[in-house]
């Protein structure tokens, strides 16, 4: 039922926890200033009081929006069936939400609108800082961002000058290994169906690939061009499958091309992994259970958001910030890799 009792105010903690409003102010928005004993009363002052906070007044107080910002890139219909960027969410959920911050995501469908999307969220200070995810090769968001001079934290970026604190996780180790296994297995021509070659994730297990097939002593190849998503994959079996030489093996640049190439090979007759073996990359649940199950690199998305979410609070608060480089990806070998037998007609 509604109550004319009269709204809890910052000003009754500080007179009942009896320490300044400032203080009160810094101990409820975990700040630095206060004491661990003081934050704690205050806090505990708080609770029996039952005051909530104002947003709005918080973000006033302290000159902040208390909310970051994240821009996915992806087709509506894709992001429904991919659930990368759902863990990775709630990496950086893990990370904002005890200092009381919110996340502001917003979907884009083309290039041009995501770079308009970040600069409208710096310039506005809507957001305090922002992720820059699925960074492309001479990314305008970077040098724009950079020349505000706004917060911001890169997810996997290219190696070398990168203006940003970044979180790193290399999948180069766990391709070698992939590769490896398949060579080992008597497989002499392994294709690779990558994703958009303007992403810099996607050239770099372009790259990761080529130098295992060689270092292999085999010539890399064939090379098909994919989009990340299960239809690509599909269209990708169609190319490599109905070649005279086709491959016996293909390593997909994410698990959904993979899942999609997989499909197709058993419509066109392939047996998997008798015919042909077949490997993504990201390590999402849906590849345990497909049949054959599927043989993957297994990142780590909600670390990589968790991290992400703490670098980019503490470049927010102005500290020197770190680039942090979580456990490599690693094989997770499954049912759709085996050992190589006579191409089926």
């Amino acid at each position: 039922m509604p109550t004319d009792a009269p709204r809890v105010t910052i000003v009754d903690v500080a007179r009942a926890a009896g320490v300044a409003i400032s203080s009160a102010s810094s101990a409820l928005n975990n700040q630095r200033g206060v004491s661990a004993a003081t934050r704690e009363r205050v806090r505990a002052v708080a609770d029996e009081l039952g005051y909530v906070p104002s947003a709005r007044g918080r973000a006033l107080s302290a000159k902040r929006a208390y909310s970051v910002g994240l821009v996915v890139e992806r087709d509506f219909d894709i992001l429904e069936s991919d659930p990368f960027f759902g863990a990775f969410i709630g990496g950086i959920e893990e990370s904002i939400a005890p200092r009381g911050y919110v996340l502001a995501l917003q979907i884009s469908q083309d290039a041009g609108t995501t770079v308009r999307r970040h600069l409208d969220l710096a310039r506005s200070r809507r957001v305090d800082g922002i992720f820059l995810s699925e960074i492309k090769v001479d990314d305008p968001r970077v040098p724009e961002l950079a020349q505000l001079g706004f917060p911001a934290v890169g997810i996997n970026p290219h190696q070398g000058d990168f203006p940003f604190p970044a979180v790193r996780q290399s999948g180069e180790e766990a391709i070698t290994d992939l590769i490896r296994t398949l060579v080992a297995l008597g497989h002499s021509r392994i294709a690779h169906v990558s994703g958009p070659a303007q992403y810099v994730h996607s050239l770099e297990r372009i790259e990761a690939w080529r130098s295992a097939v060689s270092a292999a002593g085999l010539e890399p190849g064939p090379l098909v061009a994919g989009d990340f998503t299960s239809e690509g994959g599909r269209r990708a079996a169609d190319v490599l499958l109905t070649v005279p030489d086709r491959p016996t093996a293909v390593f997909c640049a994410n698990d959904l091309a993979a899942v999609g190439f997989m499909n197709r090979a058993m419509e066109l007759g392939f047996r998997v992994p008798h015919d042909v073996s077949v490997a993504g990359f990201d390590g999402i649940n849906i590849g345990e259970h497909v049949r054959p199950s599927l043989s993957t690199i297994r990142t780590a998305p909600r670390e990589l958001g968790r991290e992400a979410g703490r670098i980019l609070l503490a470049a927010i608060d102005g500290d020197d910030v770190a680039d942090v480089t979580v456990a490599p990806a690693r094989l997770i070998l499954r049912d759709s890799v085996g050992r190589i037998h006579t191409p089926a007609a």
